[in-house]
């Protein structure tokens, strides 16, 4: 578990952008499943979430057409949330950071850490926005 004071910009980082931090199993699945499209963020410590990710999240916000809803959970942190999630992110492995689309509680869009590892924030941003796209 990492300290509190280290997470705290990281965690700010996405809920500045408007994402609502989710702490609990129960908080994740009810988020989850309402209707609409719902954007899960698995927030990490990694460089890679501080370079990509969460860049690459706020930056896909900007588009015609955006999740109804945008909600993150902190991997080595919010245990029972994250957990809670990547069950429902199944049969992707777990992976953090991570994204994943919701619609109506079905998994439509994933993308795992290999897919934002080394990759730029602007790739993850258009690879999310054809997916707000489609399903949004």
């Amino acid at each position: 578990m990492y300290p509190a004071e280290l997470v705290k910009p990281m965690r700010e980082d996405l809920a500045s952008a408007g994402f609502r931090e989710l702490y609990s199993a129960e908080e994740v699945e009810k988020a989850i499943n309402q209707s609409g499209t719902t954007l899960v963020v698995v927030n990490s410590v990694c460089g890679c979430a501080a370079a990509n990710a969460r860049p690459g999240a706020k930056m896909s916000l900007d588009n015609s057409k955006t999740p109804s809803q945008l909600v993150t959970v902190f991997a080595g942190v919010d245990t029972e949330a994250v957990n809670a999630a990547r069950d429902l992110m199944v049969p992707f492995p777990p992976s953090s950071p991570s994204m994943a689309l919701f619609k109506d509680g079905e998994l439509v869009h994933m993308i795992e850490r290999h897919h934002i590892e080394g990759r730029p924030a602007e790739l993850i941003a258009e690879n999310l926005k054809e997916a707000y796209n489609e399903f949004c």
